[in-house]
């Protein structure tokens, strides 16, 4: 039987494809055909509560996050994005960048509510390494430290 962190998804496993790393945080992406450019921001320590972090970790989460917000905006031109930080399955807090579109399978409920129309095509397909890229110059003074 596996325990501590050997039994943590998250711990075991990135995630999805690591777009991003730094000693703190990881940005993965969400392998979902419905929503390209679904990201998640994922806290590396096991750390359940945003307020469970100090100021200055809470403050640089944040920039991780709005950072991918702003990249995942320019790379998928997407009608909205939707943040959420919910994760009562894992032990790391994490962030939900997710683009959404008006014709999205789901708009305006939530991804995970109930599926309003088959999902449309025509998304701007934009490859894990062009993603990568953008991330890396993004937060360039993040991973400096």
């Amino acid at each position: 039987m596996l325990t501590g962190k050997q039994a943590c998804e998250l711990c075991a496993n990135d995630g999805g494809v690591v777009l991003w790393r730094s000693a703190l945080c990881r940005v993965i992406r969400v392998d979902d055909p419905d929503y390209p450019g679904f990201c998640r921001v994922v806290w590396n320590d096991h750390v359940r509560e945003m307020s469970d972090l100090d100021a200055a970790h809470r403050a640089l989460l944040m920039q991780v996050v709005f950072a991918v917000e702003t990249e995942v905006r320019r790379l998928f031109l997407p009608d909205k994005i939707n943040l959420a930080s919910f994760g009562n399955m894992v032990s790391h807090v994490h962030w939900h960048v997710i683009p959404r579109w008006r014709d999205d399978r789901h708009f305006p409920e939530p991804i995970w509510g109930k599926a309003q129309r088959h999902g449309a095509g025509g998304r701007p397909a934009v490859g894990d390494a062009v993603m990568s890229q953008a991330l890396a110059g993004a937060l360039a003074d993040i991973e400096r430290g």
